[in-house]
């Protein structure tokens, strides 16, 4: 007996309330907008994987920025912004690389100039 009357308004309800549509919008996009969208999904991953990085990671949390919040942050940009952030990040040097190109272009220096006879670092015996 209790069943019907908790049973009979749920169903009742229920009957009632499937016969409403929720009003759905679809539209055609063109190209250009397709791109645009594939563009900045590829940036923003581009943006989040360089910042991904532990020496990034630990370099804004020196810096007091929560990566949480920078990532949060990624995602409201607009698009011209993304593409400056992007363009910014690809400029910067990678850690390393700098000391290492200077070593490479000294012990090229140095062996041409050993070649040539200036100088007698590489002692022949």
């Amino acid at each position: 007996m209790f069943r019907k009357f908790v049973v009979v308004p749920v169903v009742a309800v229920s009957l009632v309330c499937s016969g409403y549509a929720a009003n759905v919008s679809a539209a055609v996009i063109t190209t250009q907008e397709a791109l645009s969208a594939e563009q900045r999904a590829a940036a923003e991953r581009e943006v989040r994987e360089k910042l991904a990085r532990d020496d990034v990671r630990q370099a804004m949390l020196r810096l007091g920025v929560d990566p949480a919040e920078a990532d949060a942050r990624i995602a409201a940009l607009s698009d011209a912004e993304l593409l400056q952030v992007q363009g910014r990040l690809d400029t910067l040097p990678a850690g390393g690389d700098g000391a290492l190109a200077v070593i490479g272009i000294v012990f090229i220096v140095l062996l041409i100039l050993e070649l040539t006879g200036v100088i007698d670092i590489f002692k022949r015996a």
